[in-house]
């Protein structure tokens, strides 16, 4: 934790104006439902139970999380927009138009930098929508609730940037869609940080919900898998590429990791952080320039631009 905090925290223990006796957070009674949301919330991700009872103590919703909730409405805003332009709201990918949108990564179009972030606001159907909303709404809104959207839009953002240029390193021939990497960089560090700290976490159902949690990524990533290697609707051009799910794994279980790690411990005294940082921007760098110069020099047939 930050000295600031620290500091603050002991006085409030000493003056006697916290309710933080040892009574653990789960043993108080007479709570509103707003109070048991939040206690539940602190469970569900924080390790400590310091921190827990800090958290319930400061928590004022000001401001909500309004990160997560935005992007899941606008998401879900251009797919409903697409899906009446397109007739079509199951496996809209399969839609001669789709690929037309200049929101979606292509890789003809990769000169284009706006199509590295903006790929997340397509869906290849509502099933792809479906479940990509379902993990953010549960596992990116109380993660924002506790560590802010600044932190939280950090690693989200950092996983869909990664999630493209995984793309376009490993698999240059496909298009790119769905916010996918930006949920499981975000999954992914929510399920390492309870299984780095199981012991202090003492949220209910642990098992039943990391489970519920890695079937719904693994029936999210199969299906993503199938559509990619399925025959294409409009070839030369492949179906999506599932690569970009596997960027955001990578974000969530280093950068992600540390950013969870601690409550409200300021990232740059962390020295991880600085060597995660590093590798970012390596591959970052290195996924920039391959896009510059690989593509030449490998003579790479490409899909012709949609």
């Amino acid at each position: 934790m930050s000295n600031k905090r620290s500091n603050s925290f002991r006085q409030a223990i000493l003056q006697g104006n916290r309710r933080l006796s040892s009574k653990a957070l789960l043993e108080e009674k007479g709570l509103s439902l707003s109070q048991r949301l939040i206690r539940h919330v602190a469970y569900e991700t924080l390790p400590r139970e310091i921190d827990r009872k800090w958290y319930y103590d400061s928590y004022t919703c000001c401001p909500p999380p309004w990160f997560m909730i935005t992007v899941t409405l606008l998401e879900v805003a251009f797919f409903l927009y697409n899906g009446v332009s397109l007739d079509q709201f199951v496996l809209q990918v399969t839609h001669p138009r789709y690929l037309k949108n200049s929101l979606v990564y292509h890789p003809q179009l990769r000169a284009q930098a706006w199509r590295y972030l903006t790929y997340i606001f397509m869906h290849a159907g509502i099933e792809h929508l479906g479940l990509n909303v379902v993990l953010q709404l549960l596992v990116g809104v109380p993660l924002e609730m506790v560590h802010g959207a600044t932190r939280i839009g950090l690693v989200y953002m950092a996983g869909i940037v990664a999630g493209s240029l995984a793309v376009s390193v490993a698999d240059m021939t496909a298009p790119v869609v769905g916010s996918s990497g930006g949920v499981y960089a975000l999954v992914s560090a929510h399920l390492a940080n309870i299984v780095m700290n199981w012991s202090g976490m003492k949220c209910q159902f642990k098992l039943l919900r990391m489970a519920v949690a890695l079937i719904c990524m693994s029936v999210e990533f199969g299906r993503a898998v199938w559509l990619r290697f399925h025959p294409s609707a409009y070839p030369p051009c492949p179906h999506p590429s599932f690569v970009a799910h596997l960027g955001g794994v990578a974000v969530g279980i280093t950068l992600g990791v540390v950013v969870l790690r601690n409550y409200e411990q300021r990232l740059q005294d962390q020295s991880l952080w600085w060597i995660f940082v590093a590798m970012y921007t390596i591959f970052v760098l290195f996924a920039i320039f391959w896009n510059i110069f690989a593509y030449t020099l490998l003579d790479l047939k490409l899909p012709p631009p949609p």
